[in-house]
């Protein structure tokens, strides 16, 4: 953890190289939270690289570098949101552009293809609780400060949408 913060101490004061090890060590969870909220992987490199464009230009002005994930989650939450307003109306993406989302072969499948399916039924909001939770990792608390809700607002969005997505898996 030490050298994290040293790391983000470093990049917040111009070292390219530090800001580039942070970025390496987070890009995996970056990159899947896009795609899951997105539904596709070229807007998903896109949203990751705007993000982190934005996030480098900026990280000087980052106040706590223990906020540095949270922080670098919320430009890429706002870059997603931004392509998902564009998506709106147009109705570009649908489920059959999640190939690269894919489930394993085996008796699973069936169930996995569902719940894909179902997952990106929900609403984006929904997705995104989702998404940050269960692909990145992060706590209630750390999503709302993300998103700019009450922790308790969070975990009741994501119990239901999880409660949703099982009712209609029976």
């Amino acid at each position: 953890m030490e050298n994290y913060l040293k790391l983000v101490w470093r990049a917040k004061r111009g070292d390219v190289d530090a800001f580039a090890q942070l970025y390496a060590g987070i890009y995996e969870d970056m990159y899947r939270f896009a795609l899951y909220t997105l539904r596709n992987a070229s807007d998903a490199e896109d949203a990751v690289s705007d993000a982190v464009t934005d996030a480098f230009a900026s990280v000087k002005k980052l106040r706590s570098e223990e906020a540095f994930k949270s922080w670098i989650f919320r430009i890429l939450s706002n870059k997603c949101k931004d392509q998902l307003r564009e998506y709106a109306g147009k109705n570009e993406t649908g489920i059959e552009d999640t190939e690269e989302i894919a489930c394993d072969s085996g008796p699973e499948m069936t169930e996995c293809i569902q719940i894909r399916k179902l997952f990106f039924e929900l609403a984006d909001e929904e997705r995104l609780i989702i998404s940050l939770h269960q692909f990145a990792g992060y706590t209630s608390r750390e999503i709302a400060e993300i998103l700019h809700m009450n922790e308790n607002t969070v975990r009741s969005k994501e119990s239901r949408a999880l409660k949703k997505m099982e009712q209609q898996l029976q």
